[in-house]
């Protein structure tokens, strides 16, 4: 469902970033995980709700920027809106449960 790709770091975890269509909107986002291994990666976005992710080839890796971004992120899990093309993508990153969040009942 997504394209993605992963980074092995030298202690042995990963990152992997996948583009994700954004939840109750259009476009698309890019998500980072930091985990153990691939399969954690994986399984902790399935948990979060998104049940559709897999990772097929390694055809967009994560760059050293983003790669740094995930590793100080306390909970090893961000998003922010995926670049169109070759636009620069100018957006903070954001942790996942700002993407996850319900909008409000409207009375």
């Amino acid at each position: 469902m997504a394209a993605g790709g992963f980074c092995k770091l030298p202690n042995g975890t990963v990152v992997v970033a996948l583009h994700l269509p954004r939840p109750a909107a259009e476009g698309d986002v890019r998500v980072l995980v930091h985990a153990h291994n691939r399969a954690r990666a994986l399984t902790r976005l399935r948990n979060l709700g998104l049940r559709a992710v897999y990772l097929r080839g390694n055809a967009a890796p994560p760059t050293p920027d983003e790669i740094t971004a995930v590793l100080h992120h306390p909970d090893g899990l961000i998003w922010r809106t995926a670049p169109v093309g070759d636009a620069l993508v100018q957006e903070l990153w954001h942790p996942i449960r700002a993407l996850l969040r319900r909008p409000a009942a409207q009375t």
